[in-house]
């Protein structure tokens, strides 16, 4: 990642919480602990952020307090060819006049590009989401209510008594930070609170994650592996992945790239 992106990065971590932690910094950059204290050090001699023991702070605190992990824009330009191809068999599972949820995320939101020509009820907690299906097809779009966070482009609610609960599908389509022995993992207590009410309306959840998150882990468990009834990843699942899932009852589908992507990758 080059510098200016990761300094882009950083400052806005310090616009979303009070202080980020060097090593939340690596999380975020996927960069060494040398290189962002490094960075920490620039954009405190240029009077951006506040240089404090074991990270940083804004000059100017923030007044409303974001959530953890990547901004959508960062996420959405990694491993985007097996991301797609990820999608485009998730949408295979749908069957039109079904009502689905689809989670906000940035492998979710390449289920829009195949989702042109279906006709279904979809709710979505995802602003991007919803705005492309209402612009590019005819299904039915509701989305959640409560407060939009800018740099995930979603849309969460700590209340129960929002309209997540009177929506039912048949299948839910999600995304998660890792994915491991114990299940799900996200970063952000509030987004586990919202996935869980998500999760609750739906009869299947559908995981669609790329072979990375088998490697990544988080603090926090949304769900276990018992709840997740297809896990649908790229051709880099290892094999002890697969058996872990397939013990678990998981049920597996790996997402073969097209010529098309294939060829673009090659170019």
């Amino acid at each position: 990642m080059h510098e200016k992106e990761r300094h882009r990065i950083i400052l806005s971590a310090v616009q979303e919480k009070p202080v980020v932690t060097v090593q939340e910094m690596v999380d975020l950059t996927d960069s060494s602990e040398a290189t962002i204290r490094r960075d920490i050090a620039a954009l405190h001699v240029q009077k951006r952020l506040r240089r404090v023991r074991g990270g940083a702070e804004a000059i100017s605190p923030p007044q409303f307090i974001g959530l953890a992990g990547r901004p959508f824009s960062v996420n959405e330009t990694l491993n985007a060819s097996q991301k797609r191809a990820i999608a485009r068999e998730a949408v295979e599972l749908c069957t039109d006049g079904e009502p689905i949820i689809i989670n906000g995320g940035t492998t979710t939101f390449q289920m829009v590009h195949f989702l042109t020509g279906r006709r279904m009820p979809i709710f979505t907690n995802s602003f991007p989401i919803a705005e492309h299906l209402l612009k590019h097809s005819k299904n039915t779009v509701m989305l959640s209510g409560g407060t939009i966070y800018r740099e995930q482009n979603i849309i969460l609610s700590p209340f129960d008594n929002d309209v997540t609960r009177n929506f039912y599908a048949r299948r839910m389509f999600m995304g998660a930070q890792g994915l491991g022995p114990l299940g799900l993992m996200e970063g952000d207590p509030l987004l586990i609170q919202a996935e869980q009410k998500l999760i609750d309306q739906a009869d299947e959840l559908v995981v669609l994650v790329d072979s990375s998150k088998f490697r990544q882990r988080s603090s926090l468990i949304l769900c276990g592996l018992k709840r997740i009834a297809t896990v649908i990843t790229d051709d880099g699942i290892e094999d002890r992945e697969a058996t872990m899932l397939e013990t678990a009852g998981v049920t597996l589908i790996v997402a073969r790239k097209s010529a098309k992507e294939e060829s673009s990758l090659q170019a």
